[in-house]
């Protein structure tokens, strides 16, 4: 007896636009706060290690859902996960703008992430869907604009917008969109997944959360407190023995809450390895530029936000580019090009110096994004191709959590690298310290690409679906 519930007829360029609009202000919000933040504490009175979790708090509730949507999307409608995901991220958006306190304020990031975290599986599995598989690269191209341009913008926005007007304008800007796209989904939207009967498993859940999380909240905490601190030691431990418990769970349940069977197909392991570390680069990166920009060259947050812009521009315009190259010659060629360009531009990050001309960092820094478009998407589109259309979901969420993880540990590998070379550099100034740790941090990160590079050689140059078994 059959019992999916297969989809009716849709209009897929109007699906296209109302799924890229809703994850585009989605992904903007998330570093939209980055530079407001200063503003915030003066206003709440408040301190560093508590303003700093509007943006943990988006990273955990992000992590903690992610891994929940391939049920969820499964258990119900597109139509349904959309309007929904939006109508909460639109809610939370409400409730930032006019929160009179900061645990409000932080309330309001949690619905937001909460939405946000619905959104970015929900886009890929339909993308994954609703093109056909010699289409799929461009489709995750698409893809790969909303995730390289929303996120990079949102410093230079947010710089400039709370200059000229305050920090709740930073809410203000994005309800109008988040409202239009919540109507046009009501109204427009359309199912096109296909629902198979299917039950939560609290037991899962609480796993997930407490593996998921604890993993991010104890990698993203390696900054502000060290490898050795009990807040992150606690974190990691409980994290770790959270997710063995999920993953042993998981292979044992009929119907998993997130089927880990995906890594049976050698193609989708590889290429979510790949992905998780051309991630970790582009975070980890994105995470000491402006500090050297900011702490060392005395730049400002809103010019460090503006220097950045030219790589996501660049980025932005060439992900669809490079989708449909991929639809072509399928990503070994892509990944390898890709990781030998990062490889390439680490070599001037890691000989900065005080004088170091900023137009030259601009433009490594826009080679390196090119080269992270060429492997971000195509490889993540490489994986989902060898899986079969039922476990697309499971892929989708998996992708993406691991992604997710894999970013927080990049950076706090990159971000305890420099802390520690800074705390024992041999040199008279404290900038000197700062730049021999950047500078060490980026010769980490040259070692990364470089395992990334090799790796690359082991992809088969287009990986077709039948010709993917699962292992045995």
């Amino acid at each position: 007896m059959n019992t999916s519930i297969e989809p009716k007829p849709f209009n897929r360029s109007v699906i296209v636009g109302i799924l890229l609009a809703g994850a585009f202000v989605a992904i903007l919000k998330q570093t939209l706060l980055i530079t407001a933040l200063p503003h915030i504490m003066r206003d709440f009175n408040i301190d560093a290690n508590q303003v700093q979790w509007l943006t943990t708090s988006f990273m955990l509730t992000n992590g903690i859902l992610i891994p929940i949507t391939a049920f969820l999307i499964e258990k119900f409608t597109s139509r349904t996960l959309l309007i929904t995901a939006m109508s909460i991220f639109t809610a939370g958006t409400i409730v930032g703008a006019f929160a009179p306190n900061f645990p409000l304020l932080l309330t309001a990031r949690i619905i937001q992430a909460a939405g946000a975290g619905i959104m970015m599986p929900l886009m890929q599995t339909v993308f994954l869907t609703i093109f056909p598989i010699e289409k799929r690269g461009q489709a995750m191209g698409m893809v790969g604009l909303v995730i390289s341009f929303a996120p990079a913008i949102g410093p230079a926005l947010s710089g400039w917008a709370v200059e000229a007007f305050s920090w709740r304008s930073l809410f203000y800007i994005i309800l109008p969109i988040a409202i239009i796209d919540l109507m046009l989904a009501i109204i427009l939207m359309k199912n096109v997944t296909t629902l198979r009967k299917t039950q939560i498993d609290m037991l899962s859940v609480i796993m997930s959360t407490l593996g998921f999380g604890g993993l991010l909240y104890g990698f993203s905490s390696v900054g502000s407190y060290g490898w050795t601190s009990s807040t992150v030691l606690i974190s990691l431990i409980v994290g770790i023995v959270s997710l063995l418990l999920f993953i042993t769970r998981q292979m044992k349940l009929t119907k998993p809450m997130l089927e880990f069977r995906v890594f049976k197909f050698g193609i989708f392991s590889l290429t979510t390895l790949l992905g998780t570390i051309v991630f970790a680069l582009l975070i980890g990166t994105e995470t000491i530029l402006p500090l050297y920009t900011q702490n060392v060259r005395g730049i400002s947050a809103f010019d460090t936000g503006l220097m950045l812009l030219p790589g996501a521009i660049a980025m932005g315009i060439m992900s669809p580019i490079i989708g449909r190259i991929f639809d072509r010659v399928g990503g070994k060629g892509l990944a390898i090009l890709g990781f030998s360009i990062i490889l390439l531009t680490s070599l001037p990050f890691m000989q900065l110096t005080e004088h170091t001309s900023l137009t030259w960092i601009v433009i490594v820094y826009t080679a390196r994004l090119l080269g992270t478009a060429m492997i971000m998407m195509p490889v993540t589109t490489a994986g989902i191709n060898a899986l079969p259309r039922h476990l697309i979901p499971h892929g989708t969420a998996m992708n993406n959590t691991i992604r997710q993880v894999g970013g927080s540990i990049g950076t706090a590998l990159l971000v305890s690298v420099m802390s520690n070379q800074a705390a024992h550099a041999a040199v008279s100034s404290s900038r000197q310290a700062a730049l021999h740790g950047m500078n060490a941090a980026f010769i980490v990160a040259a070692c990364i690409a470089l395992v990334g590079f090799l790796l690359s050689f082991t992809l088969k140059k287009k990986p077709r679906p039948a010709e993917q078994q699962p292992a045995r």
